[in-house]
């Protein structure tokens, strides 16, 4: 009554009271009304607020424990303090400072004494009022006092108080469960009060509810904030789970009882959230998914199901037994009978119940709201439920997939919303808090998908995603909620999940597989996997042409895009896709922006998809088809905002006459098929449309353009356009090159407009043009000449690009990840064009990728350091001296950054610029290894050998540098002593790194730095110390390192030496020449199934090892090589040469795209003749010295050796 006096007060004033208000012109720019109080102040002012508060926390403060009127003066000064709203949504301007509040709280604590339990109750009260409603984050004082304070009245005060005081308890724990770590133990010990409270045989319901939002609270992780111990962690989620599987108690009101599940289900969710899977095994992970289940359908209508207390882990499908319940009588002539949604076959060894037989020519069924495990018999319970339900349209048809059953009960109704009763009654109510319980369920079942073990997880999807043929009675999954729940915010929950579940899940999808007739006698796992794929996309299909929330619409989209996204399309029937493409297309012109940036994202997935996919290529090559003649929606007549067909309106700027006309095209005139294929896509025509015209209908609230503009689609439209673009040119990149200077236009635009991420976006779609490009005239690819685009309009492509805005961007310090991505256009320039650039703009993206690299920003400089990478590898610019010097003093800076990215990236670019090296040393000759400097050398070879001790990423193209650099090394720069110490650090860096336990990345590229420093003829690996212990790491490996790929680059280094004295004396070349033979024998030797694919390419290898020792073997050589051949070893030798001798293909595996150190493109016949070759040298040697006889004896084996292996290579 004093609020409603205080509003009629004004009411009553005299005119003398009233008053004065000066006066104010009329015009747009006046302040807006507010109406004054008696006092002149503004009503609803923060002012009156705070005032309130710090008059009553004032008054607080002053009190003191031996005060008078203490009682009466706290229960006045409580009531007001309550009184007041604090809620900053009310009044955003409130601002009361969290350390008065804090201050205020610890002062009031110590004047109320536990006994006093009705000021205790009304502190409990006002510490939840004020921390709930300011959001105050306590400090460590204050935490400590209240929580003490609160436990204490938990121990004294009577249970009657207990359900105020749980109530503050958990405002002042939410989210500082770690810091209470003095109080866990009385609070979740073995007999803690929440413990005793939160239990299943808690007969008060509210003090169990109460508990278990405590010990959720509790458990509550603030990011950044260490998680509470696993003890009592794995305590409460024990807890939870009981509470979760627990009957409902006899007696107990069924709006209490959902409000318990939803406290134990927000605190199972705070357990699992953040973090992975701590609590028990597999049978722990189904208690849990099967009590989620349960509770996914409750209060759903008609679903009375014995639920397995455990889910397993299983291929195959795992069915609930169906209880079924007795008919509901209808309140229409209505044709409706019991649920009969899943089917009959039980899970474990748990009996179908089996209370009735419904009507089997019924379809339309009537829905329960009791979805609780009872043996009782059920009808009383869908009678308390609302058994008149069928009357306001929810009954549902599960079993019939066609007809009026595609538009579920939510359909049918009125309204959408989930509070549509009009008059508030119980049973609106109740299925309120029941579509809360199935949301928690849903957002705990989420919690669990990202807290399992991917892998752990797939064996129990067949209890959420149908996979069996649809026929039958369909299982109750997650599809079921997306199709039939009545409530919008369930239904988009589980896509949520179902979306969870897929992402990531292509590894395991990609087993999926129906391209074939499976088999009568049993149905494979890869077919059962394919049926679910097909099936997720028929339900997913369907629930995108009932759904009317655009919120949910959004999500069955973003869904449609993870499932795209993942499933292995080149292995199922095609035609899923298709339907699929037509289906979205209205959808592009829905007035939801939501919706319009999900429908590209799945378009995004529909063109990245194992792209090039066929059936997408011919969805791409179709042209347009009207809205009138093509797929309808239910809300197409809505989304007329647009135009149907698409075509520009005259008050649209065409972006190119070749678009423009495109559009114009009449759908039911006949293209040819020369038409057909030169005509741009049509999903490349609506991008570049939404990306570059303005939307013709600015009714929405979407940005519509200001002072009679027309507006741009919304930037999220446009952004995800814009990827679309990108993702296209990426895979299809043949179709799209129709539009090339279209799509550079489009490029050009964005690049000039001033969003940052449109102009990032705009970079990107650029590089991708650019990489399409080069991907044609790469010679492995094989694209005819006629399918390329033409070298004259490459350069005109980047003659207009280089030119335009894009020169804006490289140099907008401002913004780094855009002049990043700006930088990365450069490099993607294809070389043939470059190289018929105009000069001036060569040089200028030579200049400002030098000037980059010196960018405090490290982003800016890494790609800057990997452009000059590329461009050091350019035909035109790899002789030039000059830059060849420029971008190694570059490169060698970079080298030395502090940031791990940018010297990966220095790295990559010092070996292909080592690369360019050994190319211009083979191409131009002495004259390029004059003009570079010594002293350049000198310190490219000194800090390849530093960054080969730098972190792997680095030391993988540190060692690939210092294998050039030993190649290109001169006679003249290696006699010459301050070369003499980094060439042996340079030696022994890479053995070391042979040797150690890095990557075998790393060690590969080290083995092959070997072998390729072993080609110079100028390194004395005759005389040199470390000569030894480059041979030794190399035999090591090749005969003990576990990975093939390292054993193949080691066994091909040892082949690479041209001349016998390279391999040093007779001790040496016998190891090597042992090493090589042991390694050939143990060459299956493995226990990693798979390293067998390398196997035949190891054996190759290595005989060709062997062969080459032979061919360069002397007379001293004979003795050890002829034990060695002729023994059972020798045997096993021969079988390996036989087979190499006759293999038609060379089988050395690259590393990195190199080719083998030995480079084996050799023929069968030249195999034979080089071993013909081997075998007239051998014969001709002579004896000599003291050893003569052993030698002459040595000789003859190996003659004979060789003689028998021709014998046998060149017989039938």
């Amino acid at each position: 009554m004093a609020a409603q006096t205080e509003l009629l007060a004004p009411a009553l004033m005299s005119r003398s009271d009233v008053p004065v208000f000066p006066p104010v012109a009329l015009s747009a720019e006046a302040a807006p009304f507010t109406p004054l109080g008696t006092d002149g102040w503004r009503l609803g002012s923060p002012s009156d607020v705070e005032k309130q508060f710090s008059r009553c926390a004032a008054k607080l403060r002053a009190l003191r424990a031996d005060s008078g009127q203490l009682r009466e003066e706290l229960n006045l000064l409580f009531d007001q303090l309550l009184s007041e709203n604090y809620n900053k949504t009310f009044d955003p301007n409130i601002n009361i400072r969290p350390e008065d509040v804090c201050t205020l709280l610890k002062h009031v604590s110590c004047l109320v004494p536990l006994s006093q339990e009705h000021l205790v109750i009304k502190l409990c009260q006002l510490v939840h009022h004020l921390l709930n409603q300011l959001k105050v984050i306590m400090d460590e004082r204050t935490l400590d006092v209240l929580v003490n304070y609160t436990a204490g009245a938990l121990k004294v005060c009577s249970t009657w108080t207990h359900s105020d005081v749980l109530l503050a308890l958990s405002t002042i724990v939410y989210g500082n469960g770690p810091q209470c770590h003095q109080h866990l133990n009385d609070l979740l010990g073995e007999d803690g009060v929440l413990l005793l409270y939160s239990s299943p045989s808690q007969p008060n319901m509210e003090l169990r509810r109460v508990a278990l939002t405590c010990m959720a609270n509790i458990c509550l992780r603030i990011p950044g904030q260490p998680p509470l111990d696993d003890q009592y962690r794995s305590v409460s989620f024990r807890v939870f789970l009981k509470t979760l599987q627990s009957p409902k108690p006899p007696n107990t009101d069924e709006l209490f009882y959902c409000m318990v599940i939803q406290a134990a289900l927000k605190g199972l969710q705070c357990c699992l959230s953040g973090g992975k899977w701590k609590f028990g095994g597999g049978e722990e992970v189904g208690s849990v998914l099967a009590a989620l289940k349960r509770l996914l359908f409750q209060g759903t209508p008609g679903v009375s199901v014995e639920w397995p207390a455990v889910l397993y882990p299983s291929p195959l499908p795992q069915y609930e037994g169906l209880s079924a319940s007795k008919p509901v009588e209808p309140p229409k002539p209505i044709e409706s009978q019991k649920d009969a949604a899943v089917p009959g076959k039980t899970s474990g060894n748990k009996k179908r119940k089996s209370k009735g037989k419904g009507k089997k020519t019924s379809t339309e069924e009537s829905r329960g709201d009791d979805g609780e495990e009872d043996d009782r018999d059920p009808v009383p319970e869908l009678q308390k439920g609302g058994g008149r339900e069928g009357g306001r349209g929810e009954v549902e048809s599960l079993s019939k997939p066609s007809g009026p059953s595609l538009y579920p009960s939510w359909k049918k109704t009125s309204s959408d919303s989930e509070f549509s009763d009009p008059e508030g009654s119980a049973q609106s109510k109740l299925r309120l808090y029941h579509g809360r319980v199935r949301q928690g369920a849903l957002h705990c079942l989420l919690a669990v998908v990202k807290a399992v073990e991917k892998r752990t997880l797939y064996g129990y999807w067949s209890s959420f995603i149908p996979d069996s043929p649809v026929g039958g009675l369909p299982p109750l999954t997650l599809l079921t909620i997306i199709r039939k729940d009545p409530s919008p915010k369930v239904r988009a929950s589980a896509l949520q999940v179902l979306s969870a579940m897929l992402d990531g899940s292509r590894q395991f999808l990609a087993v999926a597989e129906d391209t074939a007739s499976p088999r009568t006698s049993y149905t494979p796992f890869s077919f059962s996997l394919a049926t679910s794929v097909r099936e997720l996309h028929r339900a997913l299909s369907l629930a995108l042409l009932a759904e009317t929330s655009p919120q949910t619409l959004t999500q069955v989209i973003k869904c449609l895009a993870y499932l795209v996204a993942n499933a292995p399309y080149h292995r199922l029937r095609p035609g899923l896709l298709s339907p699929l493409w037509k289906q979205m297309r209205p959808y592009v012109r829905h007035r939801d922006v939501n919706v319009r940036v999900s429908v590209l994202t799945l378009y995004g997935a529909l063109v990245t998809t194992q792209a090039p996919l066929p059936e997408v290529q011919l969805l791409l090559r179709q042209p347009e088809v009207s809205s009138s003649t093509g797929s309808f929606t239910p809300q197409d007549s809505a989304l007329s905002w647009r135009q149907r067909d698409g075509v520009s309106s005259p008050s649209r700027t065409p972006v190119k006459p070749s678009l423009q006309s495109s559009h114009a095209h009449s759908p039911h005139i006949p293209r040819t098929p020369g038409e057909e294929d030169t005509a741009p896509p049509w999903l490349l025509q609506l991008c570049v449309l939404l990306v570059t015209q303005p939307r013709e209908d600015q009714s929405d609230s979407e940005g519509a353009g200001t002072g009679g503009g027309a507006a741009l689609e919304p930037s999220p439209v446009r952004l995800e356009a814009l990827q679309v673009m990108s993702h296209l040119v990426r895979g299809y990149f043949s179709l799209a090159q129709a539009c090339l200077c279209e799509i550079g236009q489009v490029s050009a635009r964005c690049l000039g407009e001033t969003d940052p991420s449109i102009q990032l976006h705009g970079a990107k779609l650029l590089e991708e043009l650019g990489t399409g490009i080069i991907q044609q005239y790469r010679p492995e690819n094989n694209v005819p000449e006629s399918l390329r685009v033409p070298i004259s309009q490459v350069v005109l492509f980047w003659s207009e690009v280089l030119s335009g805005p894009l020169n804006g961007a490289l140099q907008n310090e401002q913004h780094p990840t855009l002049q990043t991505s700006a930088c990365d256009t450069l490099p993607s320039i294809l070389p043939q064009a470059f190289a018929q650039l105009p000069e001036k703009m060569q040089l200028m993206c030579i200049t400002v990728l030098l000037g980059l690299t010196y960018s405090e920003n490290y982003l800016v400089k890494t790609a800057a350091v990997r452009a000059l990478g590329v461009y050091i590898l350019f035909p035109c610019l790899r002789e030039d001296v000059m830059f060849v010097a420029d971008t190694a003093n570059t490169i060698l800076a970079a080298l030395d950054d502090r940031s791990p990215n940018v010297r990966a990236k220095a790295a990559w670019s010092l070996g292909n610029l080592t690369d360019t090296l050994i190319v211009n040393m083979e191409s131009v000759g002495v004259d390029f290894q004059e003009e570079l400097s010594d002293m350049l050398l000198l310190k490219m070879l000194q800090a390849a050998t530093r960054a080969s001790a730098d972190k792997d990423r680095v030391k993988s193209n540190a060692v690939r540098a210092l294998g050039n650099l030993l190649h290109f090394l001169r006679q003249s720069q290696l006699s010459r002593s301050a070369f003499q110490r980094p060439l042996e650090d340079a030696v022994l860096a890479l053995v070391k790194t042979v040797q150690s336990e890095a990557t075998m990345k790393v060690r590969w590229n080290a083995c092959y730095a070997l072998g390729n420093a072993f080609r110079n003829p100028a390194l004395p690996l005759d005389s040199a110390p470390w000569s030894c212990d480059a041979f030794s790491s190399l035999c090591h490996v090749v005969t003990s390192c576990k990975n093939f790929k390292v054993r193949i680059k080691s066994a091909a280094a040892l082949a690479v030496p041209a001349k016998r004295g390279c391999y040093g004396d007779l001790k040496q070349f016998s190891c090597v020449w042992r090493s090589l033979a042991t390694a050939l024998e143990n060459s299956e030797d493995t226990n990693d199934f798979l390293e067998y694919r390398y196997s035949a390419s190891l054996r190759h290898t290595l005989s060709q090892a062997l062969l080459h020792l032979l061919s360069v073997s002397q007379s001293q050589d004979m003795p050890a090589l002829g034990t060695s051949l002729a023994g059972e070893e020798g045997r096993g030798i021969k079988e390996h040469l036989i087979k190499y001798l006759r293999a038609e293909e060379g089988g050395g595996e690259g590393a990195d795209g190199e080719k083998d150190a030995v480079g084996d493109s050799f023929t069968p016949q030249q195999r034979v003749g080089g071993l013909q070759e081997t075998l007239i040298r051998l014969k001709e040697l002579k004896a000599e010295g003291e050893e003569w006889g052993e030698e002459e004896r040595g000789k003859e084996v190996v003659v004979n050796f060789l003689e028998d292996l021709l014998k046998t290579c060149e017989g039938p």
